[in-house]
């Protein structure tokens, strides 16, 4: 590694909308370490920091305001793969977990 680069790994998010919803052609947006960039729904693989914690965001955009908001910490020893989900109203938050963790 040169200087000012760290070491990384590839993380799955899984983003999951609710069958039933409240909206309709909204797509996620996803941010890490403070950079957006939109997503889609499903299974994704991202590169974040391997030796650092990484903050990991996603929320939702319908033109008029966003929602379905999620933070998560991602500590270097966390297991690679996590899921989001949104919420089924429009004004509510999102969720974003472990995968196996309790409660997914």
């Amino acid at each position: 590694m040169s200087v000012g680069e760290s070491a990384t790994r590839r993380i799955e998010l899984t983003l999951h909308r609710p069958w039933f919803a409240l909206y309709a052609g909204v797509k996620p947006t996803l941010i890490i370490e403070g950079r957006g960039q939109p997503v889609q729904w499903g299974i994704g693989t991202w590169q974040v920091p391997s030796d650092r914690t990484a903050v990991l965001g996603v929320f939702l955009f319908n033109r008029l305001w966003r929602f379905g908001e999620a933070e998560f910490a991602l500590e270097p020893d966390d297991t690679a793969s996590l899921a989001y989900q949104a919420p089924a109203l429009p004004f509510r938050r999102g969720r974003i977990r472990l995968k196996g963790a309790p409660g997914h």
